[in-house]
């Protein structure tokens, strides 16, 4: 019986973020404590008023404290590249490259010298902690995608299957061409793909090669992906011994709905979370 798109997309969920999607505090709290020592050093130049001869002065005695420095402006590197009227700088925080001269103009002209002196801040190490947060919830869209992974992963357990003996996680085509002796170039643009798939599940007569994602919001690139899906199920069907599972969700395709209905419609094996939950796997 042929599935109705709109009733399927009907039972897209809004979230499946867990405690831990929106900031992964442990590994915080590791970055952090990497640099507490050097920071703490960098402590003393809060309040100080003669904060240039300080600052040359630690970077003198502990030249390790330097490596602090990109961190403080929210940057995850060892260089920050500037440029000023008249020259271009590649600082770099794991050695100097330049004189200790340029070094302080940095610190003055990012804004880092009047942070610390005008006591701004009280606490670096509590600064930090601050930075290192809002950074990771840069993680959070990484975070969404394990998190739909782990709940498909989930239900291929309870379906039965065990992991490395009969389902498979991150396989690239390549791989299951050799672990399988299996013809894909119908898939693999005669072996010019590199794709990986999520998961792959080996039955008696049949592999199944699996995707998975979920989008809270929408974007180009929720087109592109039904798109590129859409031709990738079509490759599929060239395969006999192979076929290619689809799992998405999230109300992030309400604002892409016609790509995804396409693909829905050339995709026999397209499912949501609700069809998870129903046994899907079971039944297939």
């Amino acid at each position: 019986m042929k599935r109705d798109f709109n009733k399927w997309l009907s039972k897209f969920k809004k979230s499946i973020s867990d405690y831990n999607y929106y900031v992964d505090f442990e590994k915080i709290y590791k970055n952090v404590d990497k640099l507490k020592v050097e920071l703490n050093i960098l402590n003393s130049l809060i309040g100080s008023k003669n904060i240039e001869e300080k600052f040359q002065n630690i970077l003198i005695k502990y030249p390790e404290t330097l490596e602090c420095i990109p961190l403080l402006l929210a940057v995850r590197s060892s260089e920050i590249f500037i440029k000023d009227e008249i020259n271009e700088y590649l600082f770099k925080f794991d050695k100097m490259v330049y004189s200790m001269k340029d070094y302080i103009r940095f610190m003055k002209e990012s804004g880092l010298f009047d942070l610390l002196q005008n006591h701004l801040i009280n606490n670096l190490y509590d600064y930090v902690l601050g930075i290192e947060v809002g950074l990771d919830s840069n993680g959070r869209k990484n975070r969404g995608g394990h998190l739909m992974e782990n709940l498909v992963e989930s239900y291929i357990i309870k379906a039965g299957y065990k992991k490395n003996v009969n389902y498979f996680k991150e396989m690239y085509l390549s791989d299951i061409e050799k672990k399988w002796n299996l013809d894909l170039s119908a898939m693999s643009g005669n072996n010019t793909s590199t794709k990986r798939f999520d998961f792959v599940i080996k039955t008696d007569d049949q592999i199944y090669v699996i995707e998975a994602n979920f989008y809270v919001s929408g974007g180009s690139k929720l087109n592109e992906t039904a798109r590129s899906y859409k031709m990738l199920a079509k490759e599929a069907k060239n395969v006999k011994e192979l076929t290619f599972i689809w799992f998405t969700d999230g109300i992030g395709w309400k604002n892409a709905k016609k790509n995804l209905e396409e693909t829905f419609n050339e995709l026999e094996t397209m499912y949501n979370i609700d069809d998870l939950e129903n046994g899907i796997l079971e039944k297939i």
